[in-house]
């Protein structure tokens, strides 16, 4: 495999910024939410001044041909350092305006290869001259008291909150302070389209994998889920905004505004294209919705159909699932560093990727507009799920695949049926 980031090495943690007030606050605890906070910024900025978006495909103000080392940078690999100080790209600070006064709190989370990539989506943020606040939020037991107490006073005092994931109970817990008049949701994915529906219709807010049955724990929350209902749900004291690159209808006095991307485009690329085919892996099989055998076969029957090289592990990934593909299928597994957006933007990238129903589907058309990248999306066959997946599930990755735009359709992988002994009925 190539680069596992969010091992031990690497850079440390991030200190957190000076605690200077803030009107707007930004509660990230994913790589992908952080990235659609600096989308969200971009766009802010851009709509409050004269700052067109680029053409797709267009080189940043000053940057290096595709390919060239920018001045100053450090060697392939090497650690830069958690300082104001760090290189920054050319062009940067001309092409990304600042979106007021915005300080990011990221809440971060124990898997080590979300924390190696927020870490680095961390130093992007600040390379723009964003403010960012690291909170072990959940170092202990005794780590979500002293992080809620520690953002008490914040909360209260921004006008503005913007949020990753509504479904989060942790940021369910932390809204019950805010007093903020002003209450944006940027995407976590295709999770967002379940979220605008719940909303429109008044239903608790539930993961679409999820099962239907509630626990202790479901049972406990439910105040505060109400109460985060309460306050996504706009009215004459608050506004309500959806961020999103997803297709939905927006809930009733909810603002939807689109996300295209335009920062992405704007600060990364145009990548150099590979004459092989990638292929996006998903966490559908660690979230209990895929069989892992079905999966393992769907991948063998897409690599073999389209001629993929590479694969490009969602960060959820088993490393024994990404073990057995590689040594089935041959194939060169690729750890991202950065949300996958990101990583294609930059290249090199294949002249098709290849993926499963999932947030990239909607993500990559905009990020790689005008770069003659193909993006094809395989249907997940019902024979796939496994016994314990939501009855939602089928439904719902069929709307994912469905509503992508700028997409190729692919039939189902063709997976083998399991043999019936002879003489079974």
């Amino acid at each position: 495999m190539t680069s596992a980031d969010g091992t031990p090495a690497g850079p440390p943690e991030p200190p957190p910024d000076a605690a200077a007030p803030a009107s707007t606050l930004a509660f990230v605890e994913s790589p992908v939410q952080l990235l659609n906070v600096l989308e969200w910024a971009y766009h802010t900025a851009r709509r409050s001044g004269p700052h067109p978006a680029p053409p797709p495909g267009a080189q940043p103000p000053g940057a290096p041909p595709p390919g060239a080392q920018p001045p100053g940078a450090q060697p392939p690999g090497a650690p830069r350092p958690w300082c104001d100080g760090v290189p920054r790209q050319p062009g940067a600070r001309d092409i990304t305006p600042l979106a007021g006064d915005l300080l990011v709190v990221v809440l971060a989370p124990h898997d080590p290869m979300t924390r190696g990539q927020l870490r680095r989506m961390a130093e992007l943020a600040r390379d723009q001259g964003h403010r960012l606040r690291w909170e072990e939020a959940r170092g202990g037991p005794m780590a979500p008291v002293g992080t809620i107490g520690g953002l008490a006073g914040p909360l209260r005092a921004a006008r503005r909150v913007v949020i990753g994931d509504p479904f989060s109970r942790y940021v369910q817990l932390l809204l019950t302070i805010t007093r903020a008049r002003e209450l944006v949701v940027v995407d976590d994915g295709t999770a967002t389209m379940e979220f605008a529906g719940q909303l429109a219709r008044g239903e608790r807010l539930v993961r679409w994998h999820r099962s239907g049955t509630r626990g202790a724990r479901d049972l406990m929350f439910a105040p505060v889920s109400a109460s985060m209902r309460r306050k996504l749900t706009p009215d004459d004291r608050r506004t309500v905004e959806i961020f999103t690159a997803m297709p939905l209808d927006a809930p009733p006095g909810v603002t939807v505004t689109a996300n295209d991307f335009a920062w992405t485009r704007a600060a990364h690329g145009p990548p150099s294209l590979t004459r092989g085919t990638d292929l996006v892996g998903t966490s559908l099989v660690e979230t209990g919705v895929v069989d892992p055998e079905r999966y393992l076969e769907a991948v063998a029957a897409l690599a073999r159909a389209h001629g993929a090289t590479r694969y490009f592990a969602h960060r959820r990934e088993a490393p024994d699932k990404l073990r057995r593909i590689a040594e089935r299928l041959g194939v060169e597994i690729v750890r991202p560093t950065l949300p996958l957006e990101l990583v294609a933007r930059r290249g090199p990238i294949g002249r098709t990727v290849l993926s499963f129903p999932s947030t990239v589907v909607h993500t990559l058309p905009l990020a790689l507009a005008g770069t003659g990248v193909t993006v094809a999306v395989c249907d997940v066959d019902p024979a796939w799920l496994t016994a314990h997946a939501s009855p939602r599930a089928e439904g719902f990755l069929a709307g994912v695949t469905g509503s992508a735009r700028e997409v190729r359709r692919l039939p189902y992988a063709p997976v083998p049926q399991p043999r019936v002994a002879e003489g079974t009925p």
